[in-house]
C-alpha cells in the first residue's frame, strides 16, 4: 500500500486523544525541505504558511502540522516549535537562537467529542515524539481522530472519516508520498464507478445514502456552516523542486480530491494541499503532479475504508457489514 514514509527522510508521528475524540499529526524531514500550497476550499484556518506563498523570500521548512480543534488548536504547532528548537532545527537568527517554520492546517471536529479538549502544544510534542518512519498511518488516528464527512443533514447523519497514505516510485528513484485526512462536507465515492461509499445519511439510523449534490438538485436551501469541513493533503517527493515547480504540483494534486469527493472546494471546506521537495533527484514536476493526484484519491478512499466509529458516527466498515 505504501506510505508518505517511504519518502527517504520522512517521518509522521500522531497524537489522539480518544475520549474527546481530536488528535493531531506532525510531519518531521530529517533535511529542511522546501515547500508551496494550494488552497481550493473556501475556509481554510492556518497558521504560518507565508514561506509557502510565492511572494516570501523564504521557503523552507522544518515541519508541517495537521491538527483538529479547528482554529484552536493550531496551538498545537507550539509543540511542535518547541520540540524542533530543542533540538537546533529552524531558521538560524542568531544569539544561538532558530525559528522552526512549522505550516500548520486544521480541521474542524468540534461537532464530535468532547468540544471544550482540542489538540495544544502539549500534544503537539508528543505527535513530534512518537514520530517514526513506519507505516502505520491509516484510519481514525492523528488528525483523523474526529473527522466526520457528509454532513448536509448535520454531525448525527454524517459517517466517519480519517487519515490515509500512499507512494509510488518511478523508475529514476523519485518517490512520490501522499498523506491525507477526509473531514470533507460531501461524500466520498468510489474511484472505480462513482458510487457513494461514505457520507451524508438519509437519518442517524439509516445505512442509506442521500446523495448531497442530489440534495442540491432537488432545490434544497440549506446555510452552510463555514469552516466546519476539511480535506488536507501532503505531497512530498525526495525530487528536487522549486517552490514554483512545487506550487504547480500542488495544484495539480487537488485534481484527487475532486475526484473522489463531491462536492469539493466548498465554502464549507478548507481543502488545501501542501508539497514539498525534501530531496535533490532530478524530477518532472508535470509528472509527479499528475501522480501525487492519483495517489491523494486513492489515500482518500483508504482513509475512509480504515476509519472506526468514534463518538456514536458510524464508519465505512458498519455501514457495509
Amino acid at each position: 500500500m505504501g506510505s508518505i514514509t517511504d519518502v527517504p527522510g520522512i517521518s509522521v508521528g500522531h497524537a489522539s486523544d480518544f475520549n474527546a475524540i481530536t488528535g493531531c499529526t506532525v510531519i518531521l524531514f530529517d533535511k529542511i525541505a522546501v515547500g508551496a500550497i494550494d488552497i481550493g476550499g473556501g475556509g481554510t484556518s492556518t497558521r504560518q504558511i507565508d514561506s509557502l506563498l510565492p511572494f516570501h523570500s523564504y521557503g523552507k521548512i522544518h515541519g508541517i502540522l495537521l491538527t483538529g480543534g479547528s482554529a484552536y488548536g493550531l496551538d498545537a504547532a507550539g509543540g511542535v516549535m518547541r520540540y524542533l528548537e530543542e533540538r537546533g532545527i529552524g531558521l538560524v537568527v542568531g544569539n544561538g537562537l532558530v525559528v522552526p517554520s512549522v505550516p500548520t492546517a486544521v480541521i474542524f471536529d468540534l461537532g464530535i467529542g468532547e468540544s471544550s479538549k482540542r489538540p495544544n502544544s502539549s500534544m503537539g510534542y508528543e505527535a513530534c515524539k512518537n514520530a517514526s518512519d513506519l507505516n502505520e498511518l491509516h484510519g481514525s488516528i492523528g488528525v483523523g481522530t474526529g473527522a466526520t464527512i457528509g454532513k448536509i443533514l448535520g454531525i448525527k447523519s454524517a459517517m466517519k472519516g480519517g487519515v490515509g497514505t500512499t507512494s509510488y516510485q518511478l523508475r529514476d528513484g523519485v518517490v512520490i508520498g501522499v498523506f491525507v485526512v477526509v473531514n470533507a462536507f460531501g461524500d466520498v465515492v468510489s474511484n472505480e464507478n462513482g458510487k457513494i461509499i461514505a457520507g451524508a445519511r438519509t437519518s442517524a439510523d439509516s445505512r442509506e445514502f442521500i446523495g448531497t449534490v442530489n440534495l442540491f438538485k432537488g432545490g434544497m436551501k440549506r446555510d452552510l456552516e463555514p469552516f466546519q469541513s476539511t480535506t488536507l493533503a501532503v505531497v512530498a517527493t525526495n525530487g528536487n523542486f522549486s517552490k514554483p515547480e512545487l506550487m504547480r504540483i500542488a495544484r495539480i494534486s487537488q485534481t484527487g480530491i475532486t475526484r473522489v469527493i463531491n462536492p469539493a472546494h466548498t465554502i464549507s471546506d478548507g481543502d488545501l494541499v501542501f508539497s514539498l521537495s525534501c530531496g535533490g533527484l532530478e524530477g518532472d514536476a508535470n509528472v509527479v503532479g499528475v501522480i501525487a493526484a492519483e495517489l491523494i484519491s486513492d489515500s482518500i478512499i483508504n482513509a475512509v475504508k480504515s476509519s472506526r466509529s468514534l463518538g456514536g458516527i458510524p464508519s465505512w466498515s458498519d455501514i457495509k457489514a
